[in-house]
């Protein structure tokens, strides 16, 4: 099958040449005599290469790669121009182009440039289909990962799909919990019906009652009409309590009546109402120790831990990096319609031997962040953070550093689990306040005094 080429140029005579040319070396051909009619012919698909002049009236070659490259249709493009200078060939390079070629230009060197530009797109349509084997082979329910602690979580999330028995997902922040939920949920008998997801931490814990059970009009205030609760919202699905760790103790008594009974009662209302809702539940805390500290309900954590499942962070299982970074760089390229093709093997070293407290979360952040600042089709160490770059040594101050000042050491220390705890929620402030058990005043003092503005 012949490749189909597009031939843009507002000179008929020149256009009608080329296309004839093409032709007789057996290509399909398509010509049209100005940029905002090819970049019609490119939104309607099909095209393998673009032969496209500078100079034109109304939309300029250069602007018709802007908006080519803007709409995420500018493929194999080579730019012609009688008006050829190193700047403008330059200019074309930037904004996409894969080669430059000046006019008037001889049978042979046009040929030859589209060799080797149908030799590139052969070389893209063989990586693109390897990268599909690779994702198919080692991804599972958006998951992607080689490692044996990977593969050892999703045999276990086949073999307890299948039934109704709670589960308590711990890991870290970023680790991919609410994927292993849906997971869970997607291999299950109830995977037709809804999963439906709730952050325990964040409903103010007036609300969360309601938000949780419902409420009957009248109940308070604004209680105008009757309002289902998520467990009934996840009536013969799938509910998952994320961050079940930051539930008040008043909330956690009906929780576990709820999971004892298979009924809830809404706020206000005299009866209860039967639901049939599997419950996942997951945590960043270690909830045998809030039991101890009497935090946490030991009759509702034995409810919950029927099936627990911990999910490996990130910098246990270093060789699942590669294979991330492929798979955020092809959905990053979809989302953004950037173009980005490799990773330099600095910059992958760098990803590699970097600890990633966010874990998953944060990779896939770093990784957007280096497509959007990208000056070329490949990730280089120049685009990742600083503190995937910085030297070892400088992530972790050893506390002998400030002699014996207790006063030193101590701000050190207090710096660096603030920074821990804001890369592990993201920067959200509330969240990381209660992993640091301070106030949210507190922190924001703290964070204020150490000068933390770049999280």
């Amino acid at each position: 099958m012949s490749l189909r080429i597009l031939v843009i140029d507002d000179e008929k005579s020149f256009g009608d040449m080329v296309t004839t040319l093409l032709r007789k070396e057996g290509y399909t051909v398509e010509y049209v005599t100005s940029a905002e009619e090819g970049l019609k012919k490119l939104m309607d698909g099909g095209v393998a290469i673009t032969l496209c002049d500078v100079q034109m009236p109304g939309m300029s070659g250069l602007d018709f790669l802007r908006e080519a490259k803007a709409l995420n249709v500018l493929g194999t493009t080579i730019v012609m121009s009688a008006y050829g200078n190193i700047d403008t060939a330059l200019n074309a390079m930037k904004l996409g182009a894969y080669d430059y070629i000046s006019k008037p230009f001889n049978r042979d060197e046009i040929i030859l440039t589209l060799r080797k530009a149908e030799e590139r797109e052969r070389l893209k349509r063989e990586n693109t289909a390897l990268k599909e084997e690779q994702e198919k082979k080692y991804s599972f329910e958006r998951m992607v990962a080689s490692s044996d602690a990977m593969m050892t979580l999703f045999r276990t999330i086949r073999k307890i799909a299948p039934y109704k028995s709670t589960v308590l997902l711990m890991g870290e922040s970023g680790t991919g919990k609410e994927l292993t939920a849906r997971a869970i949920h997607t291999h299950s008998s109830r995977s037709k019906q809804p999963f439906v997801a709730v952050n325990c931490g964040a409903i103010p814990e007036n609300l969360l009652e309601s938000e949780l059970f419902g409420y009957v009009r009248g109940a308070f205030t604004d209680a105008y009409q009757n309002k289902k609760g998520l467990f009934e919202e996840a009536h013969t699905g799938t509910l998952f309590l994320d961050e079940i760790g930051e539930l008040p103790l008043g909330i956690q008594v009906k929780l576990l009546r709820a999971l004892q009974e298979d009924e809830v009662r809404r706020v206000g209302d005299t009866k209860s109402t039967r639901v049939d809702v599997r419950v996942i539940a997951a945590t960043v805390r270690d909830l045998a120790v809030e039991v101890q500290r009497n935090a946490f309900r030991e009759d509702l954590y034995y409810r919950l831990n029927v099936l627990p499942i911990r999910i490996p962070p990130l910098r246990s299982r270093p060789e699942d990096i590669p294979l991330l970074v492929d798979h955020f760089i092809v959905q990053t390229n979809k989302r953004l319609g950037t173009n980005i093709r490799s990773v330099h093997r600095d910059a992958m070293k760098a990803l590699i031997d970097y600890d990633w407290p966010g874990n998953v979360r944060e990779l896939e952040n770093t990784i957007e962040r280096a497509l959007v600042l990208a000056d070329s089709d490949v990730i280089t160490l120049d685009m990742l953070p600083e503190r995937l770059t910085e030297p070892k040594g400088r992530k972790e101050v050893p506390y002998g550093s400030f002699g014996l000042s207790i006063k030193k050491s101590q701000r050190h220390m207090e710096e660096t689990l603030i920074r821990r705890a804001l890369i592990q929620t993201e920067g959200n402030r509330t969240a990381a306040a209660r992993l640091l058990e301070l106030s949210h005043r507190a922190l924001l003092y703290k964070i204020k005094d150490y000068e933390i503005n770049d999280l």
